[in-house]
């Protein structure tokens, strides 16, 4: 394979060097991402979706349906140990088990299957908070229709329902909530408005990432006992202009337009809690789970 550049940014696509023959050059594209283990239709009837030809409108509805049919969770994480970012693990999960995961999980899965579908994809790296000392441990994706940029997140939990243009200032509504993009040098910055007025989301460039960086940001998201999610639970779903997060033992619904909700859940309501966010454990998860709640 080989680069097609711009003054702005560098596209990785399948076009073979002289001699280099085009079959192999997709090969190769195949076996970086391990795209030859995701059941493309399997994956399109877990998330309510046709095969659809690359445009706007088809990322756009793809986006959604993936957002809201596989939730947000860190499970495996507690369950221990992480089994991996395995293209073939993660589809076993999320698609045949209907289970859901975080950021890398949902990430790598939605990239995988764009670029079946063929789309023009980048996988790059993100800070959240990017106003605070954090690190770079949330994968988004780029992806280019048109000839126009977009910013697809399905992994944040509460973040985009549908991507946005990378175009400086723009925005755009989200699930009812303000969303905006801006440019700060090689930066992108992602903006959430609420009642105390904009917050940066996330930040990212366009550094190409491989998949030794997931696996390494993976393993401090997983194991390092400073990661929101190496001593939690985390779990959300999206609803029409809300959102229900489960962190701990503290069940929040965020309503767009309402005052927020919070109660604590009793372990008896794990189990329901769980399912109502799309999530359904064996009893052997479950009560691992259990255990290892405060």
């Amino acid at each position: 394979m080989h680069s097609t550049e711009n003054a702005d940014d560098t596209w990785w696509v399948c076009v073979p060097r002289p001699g280099y023959p085009l079959a192999t050059a997709r090969r190769s594209a195949m076996s970086e991402w391990q795209l030859g283990d995701l059941d493309l239709d399997a994956y399109l009837a877990r998330i309510g979706h046709a095969r659809v030809a690359p445009s706007a409108a088809a990322l756009r509805s793809l986006h959604e349906a993936h957002v809201r049919s596989i939730p947000f969770e860190n499970i495996d994480v507690l369950l221990g140990p992480h089994p991996g970012l395995g293209l073939k693990v993660i589809a076993d999960k999320l698609v045949h088990r209907r289970r859901g995961g975080y950021c890398f999980e949902h990430g790598l899965l939605f990239a995988a299957a764009l670029e079946l579908l063929g789309f023009e994809v980048r996988r790059r790296m993100a800070r959240v908070r990017p106003d605070r000392p954090s690190a770079r441990t949330h994968m988004v994706v780029l992806v280019r229709v048109a000839g126009i940029d977009h910013l697809a997140d399905v992994g944040f939990g509460t973040g985009l329902v549908t991507p946005m243009p990378l175009v400086d200032g723009h925005e755009q509504d989200q699930n009812g909530w303000p969303h905006r993009i801006t440019r700060d040098g090689p930066l992108w910055i992602l903006w959430r408005r609420d009642a105390d007025g904009w917050t940066p989301v996330h930040a990212t460039d366009d550094l190409p990432q491989y998949p030794v960086d997931y696996e390494v940001a993976n393993h401090y998201v997983s194991t390092h006992p400073k990661s929101p999610f190496s001593g939690q639970l985390v779990a959300m779903a999206r609803g029409d202009r809300l959102t229900t997060r489960l962190v701990g033992t503290e069940l929040t619904t965020e309503h767009a337009t309402a005052p927020e909700t919070t109660r604590t859940i009793t372990p008896a309501e794990l189990k329901p809690t769980l399912h109502a966010l799309g999530i359904d454990l064996t009893d052997a998860e479950l009560t691992t789970l259990q255990a290892a709640l405060p």
